[in-house]
């Protein structure tokens, strides 16, 4: 039946050839002209899982708590301190800029000028709660007594380390950023770090202070504008392949061609993603260029057999004809399987990682058209003489020495040998890569390298201050109206002393310590009254004025919180804490006070590693069992499904056991980069099975047949795994770290399931088919039977 399909539909293509393509360049056209308008679309809730239990909790009481989506400002003296008329008068300017920023909440901005900054004070008429620096006071005003009863008042308000760093050479200005603009559109923090730059930094930043900028939008809005640079990288990629492809078929068209094929696909995917009203991440950005490297291993193949059916004297038509008929089975079921391994990461929760396998999804897809229907039937308006044949049969058979030495695994002796070392190195990469890490594995913005700016900024805040730039929020939920029950900030405080001396907690500032600080207030400063209230009255006094500051209380006192904040966000970090807290929530239930995980910058990615670690496994089964249906359907063979899957898994837990060895978590980046991997490591034994078992189906048997295979396939396969690695290997030039690390994990990938392809999988052929004789004709799906 399939070879039926595969005739009827190549006579009806190459017969009404001009027309279908006349009906793609059409195609072309338009989907270009929406394609042009795509743009790059961060948005950190597009960062968060759907329906997560600590993204819950992060929504639910958004408004109330520290928020995640923080920017941080500082301003700080490159010479003395920041207690200075020029200093302050800079703080000032500063934190009247950033409160007037759009998005930003002007009521949560922090910092030594703001009315919320207060200090508790003990006088003679009692305690007192007043603005560090009072309102009436402006920068003219600053003289030596104001600057020095500043200075006085953010030590005892307990600011140096928080607001001001240890040194008093820098200040803080915290911000909250919504998401949304006031219309309800979509932030756009690409223009958004614009913004920042041109407003803030160019703006107040000279040779007697510097700007520091931290935050998601700083971070993401850095990312967008390193992922312009790869464009460039790209772009070498392709030239580098474009003169790999010209050195093995020695014609420019033939060079161009498959080139031309995937790019075609590339500006439908654009344009498709613009009519879908979905962007491109930046995070995301690497997927079209590394789905545009599928296209080209599968346009290869195709000027493979082209140039193969040249050389024995074919015409252009004959040759391209054959190729679309030897190749569109094998093309599809890879491509199909690709499609299936990107449509699986939308079992992810994350609507980021949602709209990458979107993008992959639509770009795979594609090139079932572009790249096995178009380019043959482009090739065949090409002519060539006889000289070009006879050049190419030459180039051929001095290339076949090295795939005749390689195809001395298919005698059953080396076979077994080499079956029985490919089982052990499949053991010994799932155990090496058995403690991987989900998540990130480098302190600050791990998408950026360690002399950026963004994390030199970072580095620097946190030496400077002690809260660190990290927290990680714990959410207790009592019944509404509890400022008076005093067991509720007990129990709470029993959390803290258990939980606080966590490894990776570098401070705690929680509505339990806050009570602490205010007891000892009320009471002249005694620090042995520095105790949690047992009388009601005084604790629901507390609780009033330590709700007037976000981030501790709720005004019913039905939410409290603990600010746990972390040395840094690895993904190593933030689990041993949620352990910690996961644990004392078993051990210590209470039945009128539930303890939520989690919110803060950690809590959201704590969420996200989360989801990914839950979702790794089950979404490689599925992309598995995809595999072993569609190559049972199609091939009807279960030796053929354990020849082509077996290479595969051992391709990918030797790219687990590199990513543990070069320290590259799983995240939202590297993800994609692994199933990728997977769609082109079956590539290579599907065409190479294919023509195996086109030659078994004429009579050969197996030695001969895979040493047929692979001469026909072997060159190809080896000219495009090493073509493609060499372009992504220039990606680890890219000022963004992320994408350095996607170029060489990637480029490890090519060579690995090419390994696979000419050891693993031509020996487990030979193997299976000793140990399960066969007993009727071989199968094969190809038209072709020579």
């Amino acid at each position: 039946m399939l070879k039926s399909l595969v005739k009827n539909l190549e006579a009806f293509l190459f017969r009404w050839r001009s027309p279908f393509l006349v009906g793609l360049l059409g195609i072309t056209i338009v989907l270009g002209w929406f394609g042009a308008q795509l743009r790059m679309e961060a948005g950190f809730d597009k960062q968060l899982p759907t329906g997560h239990e600590y993204i819950q909790t992060f929504l639910k009481y958004r408004a109330q708590l520290f928020g995640a989506n923080r920017l941080t400002f500082v301003v700080k003296a490159r010479k003395g301190t920041i207690f200075t008329k020029k200093g302050l008068t800079r703080l000032y300017d500063v934190t009247q800029a950033v409160i007037f920023l759009p998005n930003i909440d002007r009521l949560g901005v922090q910092s030594l000028w703001t009315p919320n900054t207060f200090v508790n004070e003990i006088t003679e008429d009692g305690f007192r709660a007043d603005p560090l620096i009072p309102g009436t006071v402006t920068p003219a005003e600053l003289n030596d007594t104001v600057i020095a009863n500043t200075a006085r008042l953010s030590r005892v308000g307990g600011y140096v380390g928080t607001l001001v760093s240890r040194d008093q050479t820098s200040a803080m200005i915290v911000a909250d950023l919504n998401d949304r603009t006031a219309d309800g559109e979509k932030l756009d923090y690409v223009m958004y770090n614009k913004l920042i730059e041109n407003q803030i930094r160019k703006k107040f930043e000279d040779k007697d202070f510097e700007i520091q900028i931290i935050g998601f939008a700083k971070q993401i809005g850095d990312i967008s504008e390193g992922a312009s640079a790869v464009l460039k990288f790209c772009a070498i990629a392709v030239f580098l392949t474009a003169l790999a492809v010209y050195w093995y078929c020695r014609s420019v068209r033939l060079m161009l061609l498959p080139l031309l094929c995937s790019m075609t696909s590339l500006v439908w995917q654009f344009g498709t993603l613009k009519l879908m009203g979905v962007g491109l991440d930046p995070l995301g950005v690497l997927v079209p260029f590394l789905v545009f490297a599928i296209g080209v291993s599968h346009g290869v193949q195709q000027i493979n057999f082209i140039v193969r059916g040249l050389g024995q004297g074919k015409t252009t038509m004959e040759a391209a004809r054959n190729s679309f008929a030897g190749l569109l089975i094998p093309g599809m079921l890879a491509l199909i399987t690709a499609f299936v391994s990107f449509i699986t990461l939308l079992l992810i929760p994350i609507p980021m990682i949602r709209e990458l396998a979107i993008t992959a999804s639509l770009g795979v897809g594609y090139k079932i058209i572009t790249n096995l229907m178009m380019l043959p039937l482009l090739a065949s308006y090409f002519h060539f003489d006889q000289s070009f044949a006879e050049k190419t049969m030459l180039r051929r058979e001095k290339r076949l020495h090295l795939i005749k030495a390689l195809a001395v695994i298919a005698r059953p002796r080396n076979a077994i040998i080499v079956t029985v070392l490919s089982m052990l190195l499949l053991a010994t990469s799932i155990w090496q890569s058995r403690d991987r890490i989900v998540g990130t594995l480098q302190a600050g913005a791990p998408e950026l390298r360690s002399d950026s700016r963004f994390n030199r900024d970072a580095v620097a805040i946190a030496n400077g201050y002690d809260t660190g730039l990290d927290w990680l929020t714990i959410v207790f939920e009592s019944p509404p109206n509890s400022c008076d029950n005093v067991e509720v900030p007990r129990y709470q405080d029993d959390f803290i002393w258990q939980v606080g001396h966590t490894s990776g907690i570098r401070g705690v500032d929680a509505f339990a310590t806050r009570l602490r600080s205010y007891s000892a207030g009320y009471n002249e400063g005694n620090p042995k009254m520095a105790v949690i209230p047992i009388d009601a009255v005084n604790l629901g006094s507390m609780a009033a004025e330590i709700a007037r500051n976000r981030g501790y209380v709720s005004p019913d006192c039905r939410m409290s919180a603990v600010n746990f904040f972390l040395t840094d966000h690895k993904a190593v970090t933030i689990k041993r804490v949620v352990d910690a807290v996961k644990k004392f929530r078993a051990e210590n239930p209470r039945p009128d006070v539930k303890i939520f995980l989690a919110s803060g910058n950690a809590g959201v990615q704590a969420a996200i590693d989360d989801e990914l670690e839950r979702s790794e496994l089950p979404m490689l089964l599925y992309v598995y069992a995809a595999i072993v249906a569609l190559v049972l359907v199609v091939y009807r063979d279960i030796r053929a499904t354990i020849a082509c899957c077996l290479p595969l898994t051992i391709g990918t837990f030797i790219g687990y056991w590199f990513m543990k060895e070069l320290q590259i978590g799983l995240t939202v980046a590297t993800l994609p980069v692994m199933v990728l991997a997977v769609g082109i490591g079956v590539d290579y034994a599907l065409y190479i099975y294919n023509r195996l078992q086109m030659h078994m189906a004429d009579g050969d048997p197996i030695e001969i047949a895979m040493r047929r295979a692979l001469e026909f396939e072997g060159m190809a396969t080896i000219f495009t795994a090493i073509t493609l690695a060499i372009g992504v290997s220039t990606w680890s030039f890219s000022a963004l770290k992320f994408q350095a690390d996607m170029g060489i994990l990637l480029a490890f990938m090519f060579i690995v399931n090419l390994v696979m392809a000419f050891t693993a999988l031509p020996a487990l052929a030979v193997v299976l088919e000793l140990l399960i004789p066969r007993r009727g004709p071989v199968h094969s799906p190809s038209i072709l039977t020579h």
